[in-house]
């Protein structure tokens, strides 16, 4: 997500964490799955008729990775999603991505409420400032940090780039 219109935002390595994952995913056959958020609203910054919504280059789906389309920023609404996994056997999800507050948030809590093993690497994502509901601006290394504490122990594991590798 590299949208001008989302603001500032936090984490600038997360990509180089999520390259570390994927490139590890792959070299020991584990499944990836990409998520790609296409907006039913047209003034959102995932309407698909826009430049952005593409995968960047180095984040392109390789053959036989699973590459699943949302609407809504829960990757499991109205995707498939649950019953793929649950075909294929996976029980433990490995979650990266943008933005930490919303798609990755809302993803991880429906995997946890669905009874999967969720880990969310709290390095390889990223989100941006934002107003809370009050109007009171938060930076986006604060949102991070809450959304991530929200998620914590409830619905998912919160980790590092470095203890995934680590714990292989």
């Amino acid at each position: 997500m590299l949208h001008p219109k989302l603001g500032r935002r936090n984490n600038p390595r997360a990509e180089e964490c999520i390259l570390e994952l994927l490139g590890h995913w792959r070299r020991t056959g584990r499944p990836v799955i990409h998520v790609q958020h296409l907006s039913r609203s047209e003034d959102s910054v995932f309407w698909p008729q826009q430049s952005g919504v593409e995968f960047q280059e180095r984040f392109q789906p390789s053959m036989g990775e699973w590459l699943i389309q949302k609407q809504v920023p829960d990757a499991f609404c109205s995707t498939g999603l649950e019953v793929r996994l649950r075909e294929a056997g996976i029980d433990q999800l490995i979650i990266v991505g943008v933005a930490t507050h919303n798609s990755v948030e809302s993803t991880a809590r429906t995997a946890g409420n669905l009874g999967f093993e969720a880990w969310v690497v709290e390095d390889a994502c990223f989100t941006f400032d934002k107003a809370d509901f009050f109007g009171n601006a938060h930076s986006a290394e604060e949102v991070h940090a809450m959304s991530l504490g929200n998620l914590h122990g409830e619905y998912a594991t919160v980790v590092s780039t470095a203890r995934i590798l680590q714990a292989d």
